[in-house]
């Protein structure tokens, strides 16, 4: 296949992060409907799809754009020279724009309002440690995969993020692209415009000391 140029890169990424937020917001919708008020039943019925969604879309858009649907693991190939800087803009704009269609797909999906605004707060040291625990383990997971099994990437992301809904205070959202999304749903997967910004900026934090302590950790194959 010949190297794809931005256009398909830029669309590879704007519906890979609309199917991924289509998953995340459309499956909390009907995991909420169908567990009778059991949030453990609930989150487990999010977390399943999202997981499993995840290995498809890597699996298929990798080839073609890499598969972030994360702005801030594009910021963490732009600073690996591995993403040309002047592609993290529109790649960071694809993936919001895509996250929200993706949003406004599952509300539809569901007999919704098109577009609403979440009321579910999510705030709080715990919550944000959280996100940065979720985001350093994400970046741990990309690049080590890159490193050690670059095949196997699809599955570990799916995984990792498995877990970390579990691990993690926050459910790992870890994707500022997913966070503005999800404050576009006044449903289970949904968070408050207001507790969206916090979680952003823990996810850049938790990025930005990913790539100090993986890149370090698991150094690049040229060195041995």
């Amino acid at each position: 296949m010949n190297a794809p140029d931005l256009p398909r890169k830029l669309a590879a990424e704007g519906l890979g992060t609309a199917l991924l937020v289509a998953a995340v917001v459309g499956s909390g919708i009907m995991a909420a409907k169908l567990a009778g008020g059991n949030t453990a039943v609930a989150l487990l019925g999010n977390t399943i799809p999202t997981g499993a969604i995840l290995v498809v879309l890597i699996t298929l858009f990798g080839p073609i754009s890499g598969a972030h649907f994360n702005p801030v693991v594009s910021l963490v190939f732009a600073l690996r020279r591995e993403l040309p800087w002047g592609q993290l803009g529109p790649y960071t704009a694809a993936q919001i724009a895509g996250g929200a269609i993706g949003s406004i797909i599952a509300n539809l999906m569901f007999d919704l309002p098109a577009m609403q605004v979440s009321t579910t707060i999510r705030s709080g040291p715990g919550q944000w440690l959280g996100e940065v625990v979720a985001t350093v383990t994400l970046i741990g997971t990309i690049l080590g995969g890159l490193r050690f099994a670059p095949a196997s990437i699809p599955l570990l992301v799916g995984l990792t993020i498995t877990a970390a809904y579990w691990f993690t205070s926050s459910t790992s959202f870890a994707n500022p692209a997913v966070t503005i999304a999800r404050t576009l749903s006044d449903t289970f997967a949904g968070i408050a415009p207001g507790s969206a910004g916090p979680f952003i900026l823990a996810q850049v934090i938790g990025a930005l000391l990913g790539l100090a302590l993986w890149g370090w950790l698991f150094g690049k194959a040229e060195a041995e």
